[in-house]
């Protein structure tokens, strides 16, 4: 039987769970993915594109900004969104090291 203490930080690892539970979505990963595809686009665009109801793409990118997967930038009357690796990145950074100190 291994006796290892495990140190896991917590808040890393919520992190990544919250950011998880927001992109699980199979609408919001769609919506991720045609972001993704064009770097920066305008809201107007991701419905019209995508064929969604406007109120439900706002509510799924709300999603999405809560956790600080995408990132908003305002042009007059139009917000542009565009994806945070950065972020991504610092999500998959936790579940590797989680995965490492649990021996996984």
């Amino acid at each position: 039987m291994r006796k290892t203490r495990v140190s896991i930080n917590n808040e890393r690892l919520q992190t990544a769970s919250d950011i998880l539970r927001a992109v699980a979505h199979p609408l919001r990963m769609k919506i991720l993915e045609f972001v993704d595809r064009n770097e920066e686009i305008n809201v107007n665009k991701i419905y019209n594109t995508l064929n969604l109801e406007q109120s439900i793409t706002s509510q799924h990118l709300r999603i999405l900004r809560q956790v600080a997967v995408v990132n908003t930038q305002r042009d007059g009357k139009y917000i542009h969104y565009s994806i945070d690796y950065d972020k991504l990145d610092t999500v998959v950074n936790a579940i590797h090291s989680f995965l490492e100190e649990s021996g996984k």
